[in-house]
Protein backbone atom coordinates (compact mmCIF):
# COMPACT_ATOMS: atom_id res chain seq x y z
CA UNK A 1 0.00 0.00 0.00
CA UNK A 2 1.47 3.59 -1.01
CA UNK A 3 0.49 6.79 1.04
CA UNK A 4 0.78 10.08 0.11
CA UNK A 5 1.18 12.71 2.29
CA UNK A 6 0.94 16.64 2.03
CA UNK A 7 0.33 17.99 5.64
CA UNK A 8 1.74 16.36 8.90
CA UNK A 9 2.08 13.21 7.49
CA UNK A 10 5.70 14.81 5.04
CA UNK A 11 7.45 15.72 8.39
CA UNK A 12 5.64 13.42 11.52
CA UNK A 13 3.94 9.99 9.78
CA UNK A 14 4.04 7.89 12.65
CA UNK A 15 3.96 4.68 11.09
CA UNK A 16 5.80 2.19 9.61
CA UNK A 17 6.93 2.24 6.04
CA UNK A 18 9.74 0.24 3.78
CA UNK A 19 9.85 2.86 0.59
CA UNK A 20 9.13 6.83 0.28
CA UNK A 21 9.17 8.85 -2.66
CA UNK A 22 9.09 12.52 -3.00
CA UNK A 23 6.77 13.40 -5.63
CA UNK A 24 3.79 15.33 -6.06
CA UNK A 25 0.33 14.62 -7.14
CA UNK A 26 -1.85 16.93 -10.02
CA UNK A 27 -5.21 18.68 -10.04
CA UNK A 28 -5.83 19.41 -6.62
CA UNK A 29 -4.78 22.85 -4.45
CA UNK A 30 -3.27 22.69 -1.39
CA UNK A 31 -5.03 25.40 1.68
CA UNK A 32 -5.19 25.48 5.34
CA UNK A 33 -9.17 25.25 4.74
CA UNK A 34 -9.73 22.59 6.58
CA UNK A 35 -11.25 23.41 10.58
CA UNK A 36 -9.01 21.27 12.95
CA UNK A 37 -11.07 20.52 16.33
CA UNK A 38 -9.24 17.06 17.40
CA UNK A 39 -6.06 17.59 16.58
CA UNK A 40 -4.49 21.45 16.23
CA UNK A 41 -7.55 23.33 17.89
CA UNK A 42 -10.45 22.40 20.12
CA UNK A 43 -14.38 22.54 19.42
CA UNK A 44 -14.48 26.10 20.88
CA UNK A 45 -11.84 27.27 18.98
CA UNK A 46 -10.94 25.46 15.96
CA UNK A 47 -7.57 25.54 14.55
CA UNK A 48 -6.69 25.07 10.86
CA UNK A 49 -4.43 22.61 8.91
CA UNK A 50 -4.56 21.79 5.57
CA UNK A 51 -7.22 19.72 2.77
CA UNK A 52 -6.71 19.56 -1.10
CA UNK A 53 -9.20 21.45 -3.21
CA UNK A 54 -9.79 20.10 -6.99
CA UNK A 55 -8.10 22.91 -9.01
CA UNK A 56 -11.27 23.00 -11.31
CA UNK A 57 -13.75 23.47 -8.31
CA UNK A 58 -10.87 26.08 -6.77
CA UNK A 59 -10.37 27.74 -10.38
CA UNK A 60 -14.99 27.78 -10.36
CA UNK A 61 -15.44 28.95 -7.19
CA UNK A 62 -13.04 30.16 -5.04
CA UNK A 63 -10.43 32.60 -6.96
CA UNK A 64 -12.17 35.27 -5.66
CA UNK A 65 -11.65 34.72 -1.91
CA UNK A 66 -7.71 33.10 -2.99
CA UNK A 67 -4.78 36.50 -3.22
CA UNK A 68 -3.00 33.24 -5.12
CA UNK A 69 -4.99 32.29 -7.03
CA UNK A 70 -3.59 33.83 -10.17
CA UNK A 71 -0.01 31.93 -9.65
CA UNK A 72 -1.57 28.71 -8.84
CA UNK A 73 -1.34 25.78 -10.55
CA UNK A 74 -2.62 22.27 -9.97
CA UNK A 75 0.40 20.66 -8.64
CA UNK A 76 0.55 19.52 -5.08
CA UNK A 77 4.06 18.42 -3.37
CA UNK A 78 4.38 15.74 -0.51
CA UNK A 79 6.05 12.93 0.62
CA UNK A 80 4.32 9.10 -0.88
CA UNK A 81 4.95 5.92 1.72
CA UNK A 82 5.25 2.44 0.87
CA UNK A 83 3.79 0.30 3.44
CA UNK A 84 4.75 -3.30 4.22
CA UNK A 85 2.13 -5.63 3.63
CA UNK A 86 2.08 -6.92 7.05
CA UNK A 87 1.46 -3.52 8.32
CA UNK A 88 -1.73 -2.52 5.96
CA UNK A 89 -4.74 -3.12 7.95
CA UNK A 90 -3.08 -1.58 10.95
CA UNK A 91 -1.88 1.35 9.51
CA UNK A 92 -5.02 2.08 7.41
CA UNK A 93 -7.06 2.04 10.66
CA UNK A 94 -4.11 4.22 12.68
CA UNK A 95 -4.91 6.79 10.05
CA UNK A 96 -8.19 6.45 9.13
CA UNK A 97 -8.27 7.16 13.04
CA UNK A 98 -5.79 9.92 12.68
CA UNK A 99 -7.93 11.94 9.48
CA UNK A 100 -11.14 10.97 10.90
CA UNK A 101 -12.43 14.51 11.44
CA UNK A 102 -13.49 15.26 7.75
CA UNK A 103 -11.16 13.72 6.11
CA UNK A 104 -11.86 10.63 2.82
CA UNK A 105 -9.62 8.37 1.09
CA UNK A 106 -9.39 8.82 -2.82
CA UNK A 107 -6.39 7.36 -4.93
CA UNK A 108 -4.11 9.56 -7.22
CA UNK A 109 -1.09 9.05 -8.82
CA UNK A 110 2.29 10.47 -7.60
CA UNK A 111 4.33 12.02 -9.93
CA UNK A 112 8.24 13.28 -10.05
CA UNK A 113 9.75 16.02 -12.81
CA UNK A 114 11.97 13.44 -14.57
CA UNK A 115 9.14 11.47 -15.87
CA UNK A 116 6.19 11.62 -17.66
CA UNK A 117 4.20 8.35 -16.61
CA UNK A 118 3.79 8.12 -12.18
CA UNK A 119 6.22 6.64 -10.17
CA UNK A 120 2.99 5.66 -7.46
CA UNK A 121 0.09 4.77 -8.75
CA UNK A 122 -3.34 4.91 -6.68
CA UNK A 123 -1.38 6.34 -3.80
CA UNK A 124 -4.35 6.60 -1.08
CA UNK A 125 -4.69 10.22 -0.25
CA UNK A 126 -6.87 11.70 2.69
CA UNK A 127 -9.00 14.78 1.41
CA UNK A 128 -11.41 16.55 3.51
CA UNK A 129 -13.67 17.85 0.30
CA UNK A 130 -15.81 21.19 0.39
CA UNK A 131 -18.94 19.78 1.25
CA UNK A 132 -17.44 18.09 4.53
CA UNK A 133 -18.89 19.33 8.34
CA UNK A 134 -15.02 20.50 9.16
CA UNK A 135 -14.51 22.43 5.78
CA UNK A 136 -13.51 26.47 6.96
CA UNK A 137 -13.26 27.41 3.36
CA UNK A 138 -11.01 30.66 2.21
CA UNK A 139 -10.82 33.19 4.55
CA UNK A 140 -8.17 36.72 4.53
CA UNK A 141 -4.61 35.09 5.31
CA UNK A 142 -4.25 37.61 8.07
CA UNK A 143 -7.30 36.30 9.86
CA UNK A 144 -6.20 32.55 9.28
CA UNK A 145 -2.26 33.25 9.94
CA UNK A 146 -4.46 35.06 13.40
CA UNK A 147 -6.38 31.52 14.45
CA UNK A 148 -3.29 29.59 13.22
CA UNK A 149 -1.12 31.68 15.79
CA UNK A 150 -3.94 31.32 18.70
CA UNK A 151 -5.22 27.80 18.34
CA UNK A 152 -4.28 24.71 20.38
CA UNK A 153 -5.24 21.05 20.38
CA UNK A 154 -4.35 17.72 21.80
CA UNK A 155 -1.24 17.46 19.16
CA UNK A 156 0.36 20.69 19.90
CA UNK A 157 0.10 24.22 19.03
CA UNK A 158 -1.69 24.69 15.72
CA UNK A 159 1.66 26.98 14.70
CA UNK A 160 3.28 24.32 14.88
CA UNK A 161 1.99 22.30 12.38
CA UNK A 162 2.10 25.67 10.29
CA UNK A 163 5.87 26.10 10.75
CA UNK A 164 7.42 22.43 10.30
CA UNK A 165 5.22 21.86 7.21
CA UNK A 166 7.06 24.38 5.84
CA UNK A 167 10.28 23.62 6.83
CA UNK A 168 10.49 20.02 5.97
CA UNK A 169 8.67 21.06 2.24
CA UNK A 170 11.24 23.12 1.43
CA UNK A 171 13.99 19.99 2.44
CA UNK A 172 11.92 17.73 0.24
CA UNK A 173 11.09 19.80 -2.43
CA UNK A 174 13.26 22.73 -2.74
CA UNK A 175 11.94 23.48 -6.48
CA UNK A 176 8.33 23.24 -5.13
CA UNK A 177 6.01 26.35 -4.89
CA UNK A 178 3.04 26.90 -2.61
CA UNK A 179 2.30 30.91 -2.19
CA UNK A 180 -0.45 30.47 0.19
CA UNK A 181 1.46 28.12 2.80
CA UNK A 182 4.91 30.29 2.66
CA UNK A 183 2.86 33.34 3.01
CA UNK A 184 0.75 31.85 6.24
CA UNK A 185 4.59 30.84 7.33
CA UNK A 186 5.67 34.58 7.14
CA UNK A 187 2.74 36.04 8.64
CA UNK A 188 2.65 33.57 11.60
CA UNK A 189 6.13 34.34 12.19
CA UNK A 190 5.78 38.23 12.45
CA UNK A 191 3.35 37.16 15.39
CA UNK A 192 5.95 34.96 17.06
CA UNK A 193 8.57 37.92 16.58
CA UNK A 194 6.19 40.51 18.27
CA UNK A 195 5.95 38.08 20.93
CA UNK A 196 8.95 37.34 21.42
CA UNK A 197 10.14 41.06 21.54
CA UNK A 198 13.51 40.33 20.11
CA UNK A 199 15.49 38.45 16.98
CA UNK A 200 17.23 35.78 19.44
CA UNK A 201 14.10 35.47 21.13
CA UNK A 202 12.52 34.50 17.90
CA UNK A 203 15.29 32.30 16.79
CA UNK A 204 15.01 30.33 20.44
CA UNK A 205 11.04 29.72 20.15
CA UNK A 206 11.34 28.82 16.15
CA UNK A 207 14.44 26.75 17.25
CA UNK A 208 12.48 24.41 20.02
CA UNK A 209 9.07 23.95 17.39
CA UNK A 210 10.91 22.95 14.07
CA UNK A 211 11.82 19.51 13.76
CA UNK A 212 15.12 19.65 12.46
CA UNK A 213 15.60 15.83 10.73
CA UNK A 214 13.07 14.77 7.91
CA UNK A 215 12.20 11.13 9.56
CA UNK A 216 11.91 9.77 6.19
CA UNK A 217 14.71 8.36 3.81
CA UNK A 218 13.75 10.59 1.34
CA UNK A 219 15.89 12.67 -1.19
CA UNK A 220 15.15 15.68 -1.92
CA UNK A 221 13.51 16.59 -5.98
Amino acid sequence: MWLFGYGSLIWRPDLEFEDSKVGYIKGHVRRFWQSSTDHRGTEEAPGRVVTLIPYEEFSQRFTDDDMHSSDQDDITWGVAYKVPASKVAETKAYLDHREKNGYETHFLDVFQPSTHIPVVEKAIVYIGSTDNSEFAGPAPLDLIAQQIYASHGPSGANKDYLLNLAHALRIVAPTGTDQHLFELESKVKELMLKEAGSQEAFDLMLSKIIVQSHPAPVTPV
